[in-house]
């Protein structure tokens, strides 16, 4: 006999489940390095208007005097706090499935609810719902994963990802609806362009500036290709670049892993940055770049009860077409942007 609507959707809601909950980052912790390390840390906000607010202390605001005797000292009302606001975004991925195509892949569809499906029906179910969950989510990561690195200006409803917050010429940027042009300690350090003589020069200034601004090291080396194998060229084998066993042989299952240090912190492979040249041709290859990134200070924000939603909306009544989705709402935020930093070599 056939399925009920009722039974698809809850077939349907099933494997989603089984999809997000039994594998929810085995693709990403593969290929995909910078989502996996922000799902890792990824804090949620219970829901504004409009905005996921960041709180800044940007100075102390310090009254400081030396005085002798009965000398008269002053007092001041401390200012020391400013907000940076994120826009948050809403997602969706989707599909849907029509009755021809149902019936097509075996399975009939009826308005009967005391219909009971076929063993075989269920089988066939399965199998047809496996390959289109498991796309929606690996398709969901993707795309998001890309417009997490991106800078939001690819459309009106993209968030401002990692090329905005960590931005190439950060003196020159708005993030968090603050003017990084008129304060100083919104922007974060950007070396471009580094000829290969200063390369190592550079990556240390740009370290000793995360660590003075962070009040720690950055915890993350984001790299491209280009610029993994220029290190790997110019940086002999010292305390501040190592390369060492995996304890496994040197075999791992991560194609991000590199075994090069900087510091002490791998140096991560994003592939993800191959993709971004071949579609948006930027003028700073993402292939050349490096960020220095102290996560503590960049956070993945999901909107609490928003976050990664089943959905099964209702079949309208002129479409015999059964619709399944995953929605989410998130922003990315930063607290300290001058914790992090941009190189590029030429």
């Amino acid at each position: 006999m056939p399925f009920t609507s009722e039974q698809l959707t809850y077939g349907a809601t099933h494997t989603i489940d089984y999809f997000l909950k039994n594998d929810p980052i085995d693709q990403v912790n593969t290929e995909r390095p910078l989502l996996a390390k922000l799902m890792q840390g990824k804090q949620e906000y219970a829901g504004a208007l409009q905005y996921v607010t960041e709180q800044l202390r940007y100075q102390n605001d310090s009254n400081f005097q030396s005085y002798f005797g009965a000398q008269q000292v002053s007092y001041n009302r401390k200012r020391t706090l400013t907000q940076a606001k994120y826009v948050y975004g809403g997602f969706h991925d989707g599909f849907g499935l029509d009755e021809d195509e149902l019936t097509q892949n075996g399975i009939i569809m009826t308005d009967d609810r005391n219909a009971v499906p076929t063993d075989a029906e269920k089988i066939q179910l399965t199998n047809l719902l496996k390959e289109n969950q498991e796309t929606l989510k690996l398709g969901f990561q993707e795309n998001f994963d890309l417009m997490l690195h991106r800078d939001g200006t690819q459309s009106a409803t993209d968030i401002p990802g990692l090329d905005a917050l960590i931005g190439l010429t950060p003196a020159n940027d708005i993030v968090g609806t603050i003017d990084a042009s008129t304060a100083a300690y919104w922007q974060n350090h950007a070396s471009l362009d580094i000829a290969d003589a200063d390369l190592i020069d550079e990556m240390e200034i740009a370290w000793r500036r995360c660590v003075r601004a962070g009040n720690s090291k950055p915890d993350f080396i984001l790299v491209g290709s280009a610029f993994l194998d220029k290190y790997r060229q110019l940086a002999g084998e010292t305390v501040n670049r190592q390369i060492t066993d995996s304890g496994k042989g040197g075999v791992s299952l991560d194609a991000s892993v590199t075994k090069c240090y900087f510091k002490g912190v791998e140096l991560v492979w994003d592939p993800v940055f191959e993709d971004l040249d071949t579609a948006d041709a930027p003028a700073q290859a993402w292939e050349k770049r490096c960020y220095f990134i102290n996560t503590r200070f960049l956070k993945l924000r999901p909107i609490k009860g928003h976050w990664m939603v089943k959905r099964t909306p209702p079949r309208v009544y002129d479409r015999y077409v059964h619709y399944f989705a995953l929605t989410a709402k998130a922003a990315l935020t930063t607290g300290k942007r001058n914790a992090h930093a941009v190189l590029t070599i030429d």
